[in-house]
């Protein structure tokens, strides 16, 4: 009968686990947090996307290529990242022992010297003769917990989520840093440009000063004029000494984002010589989930939010425990390892059910509930800025251009308006003031000219970043 009895709890204990009741249900990501399309009329309905390009296809300057290249290897925050996925990639195989019993070695010594008076010492002194009793023993005892709720299989399931996690974390830095190196080339080419500028129209500016002031010794125009005159060539000139500290500045910041100390950096290739890659591939809004690492992180995080969720449901219910101990033991050091006399053994099993802290463990579930929810909303956050993102770069990408085209009609035709009113000018058939001023919107027109420019570089940038790329 007590052979049936236990027979039939081993097997009930069998069936229990093989079952491995699921506590908890999942959540899964929600699919309506995605758009059919991105706010875009030209858009066309393709699954290609730039995003799918490595970032050395994707630039072409070596420059820059050169730069990210260091940025990728040397980064401080990237490094910090890769040390975050191999903490991640420990605790994930750490969990994967969750299944293993645990097994400790002992060895313990350990004297007893009872009163004369009390009964243990009386019996004591009457069986050996002596005031103390020794006790030595050695063995191992094993610790083990059946995963009968999914416990420990929710553990390994967050901490595989976690590390995916910790992964997508670095790829979502590195494309901000691919980003940032980028931008920050294009904006050290596009003060060269202004510098450059300011450097030819102070030339211009000073060329109509020595001019202005041939009239005056004429007598044709007044010291007003000499006065306007410099005071423009030295707006032109101040202009010198600050794009020169903004190059340094993002010299400085280049460096940084490479892991080097400040120093110049080597440029090969002019703003204008640049082309602007037109009507790029944007695939999908569905792909995010899978280009976009934030968004990829966001699911993990999800993931592993209703892994926490499994594994406090499966505290509120009973956790059987088996525990086992054997070895040698024996009150005298000459019969320590007298073979079989001195073996011992235990094993014991039982299943504990919280108690008094049941209301405790309860409270751990409704937290882990609530992250849970608070995942679920998360990832439709990181899904509208990303979808938002993308559509702010389509938009500037399409305005930029219109404005470029613009802009440098305007250019073109101060340019000629430059010609004319120094021509009419030395004629006499025209003011200074419209010579300075026909200067002055030009050097305007052509500052804005090479920010535009850098601009349209940058939003397509900012378009591969938006769509995922920069990781691979």
């Amino acid at each position: 009968m007590k052979k049936y009895i236990t027979k039939t709890v081993m097997v009930a204990i069998l069936i229990t686990t093989l079952i491995s009741c699921k506590v908890s249900k999942d959540i899964e990501t929600p699919k309506d947090a995605l758009p059919e399309n991105f706010r875009s009329a030209s858009v066309s309905k393709d699954s290609a996307s730039i995003a799918d390009l490595e970032w050395k296809n994707f630039f072409t300057e070596k420059d820059i290529i050169r730069l990210i290249d260091s940025a990728v290897a040397r980064n401080n925050d990237l490094q910090i990242a890769t040390k975050n996925i191999e903490i991640a990639q420990y605790r994930f195989t750490q969990s994967k022992w969750g299944n293993i019993p645990q097994v400790n070695l002992f060895v313990n010594a350990s004297t007893s010297n009872p009163s004369d008076n009390s009964f243990t010492g009386l019996n004591l002194n009457q069986a050996i003769g002596a005031k103390h009793i020794d006790d030595y023993s050695a063995g191992a005892s094993l610790s083990w917990e059946a995963d009968i709720w999914g416990k420990i299989k929710n553990q390994k399931k967050g901490a595989y989520a976690n590390y995916l996690q910790s992964e997508e974390v670095k790829k979502a830095l590195q494309t901000n840093v691919v980003a940032y190196v980028s931008k920050g080339y294009y904006n050290l080419l596009m003060l060269d440009e202004q510098l450059d500028i300011a450097r030819q129209t102070l030339k211009l500016n000073d060329s109509t000063t020595n001019i202005i002031k041939l009239k005056y010794d004429a007598g044709q125009v007044t010291s007003l004029a000499i006065q306007q005159s410099e005071a423009q060539k030295l707006n032109s000139a101040q202009l010198i000494p600050l794009l020169e500290q903004n190059i340094a500045i993002q010299e400085n910041a280049l460096s940084v984002l490479t892991g080097s100390f400040p120093d110049s950096k080597e440029r090969t290739i002019r703003l204008s010589e640049i082309s602007i890659r037109n009507n790029p591939a944007i695939g999908f809004p569905s792909s995010l989930v899978s280009r976009r690492p934030d968004v990829k992180s966001a699911e993990l995080a999800l993931k592993a939010a209703n892994a926490n969720v499994g594994i406090t449901k499966a505290d509120l219910y009973p956790a059987l425990r088996i525990t086992a101990q054997g070895g040698v033991n024996s009150f005298e050091t000459s019969n320590w390892f007298n073979i079989p006399a001195s073996l011992f053994g235990t094993v014991a099993g039982g299943l504990t059910q919280p108690l008094l802290n049941n209301k405790r463990v309860r409270t751990q579930y409704n937290i882990a509930v609530a992250e849970r929810e608070k995942a679920v909303i998360s990832f439709r956050q990181s899904v509208l800025v990303a979808v938002s993102e993308v559509a702010d770069a389509l938009v500037a990408v399409e305005k930029l251009q219109q404005q470029e085209t613009f802009l440098q009609e305007r250019v073109k035709t101060l340019q000629q308006a430059i010609k004319n009113s120094n021509l009419l000018f030395k004629n006499g058939m025209a003011e200074y003031l419209e010579v300075l001023s026909a200067q002055a919107s030009l050097l305007q027109s052509e500052l804005e000219l090479a920010d535009i420019k850098r601009a349209q570089l940058s939003a397509n940038t900012e378009l591969y970043r938006a769509l995922g790329g920069g990781w691979r």
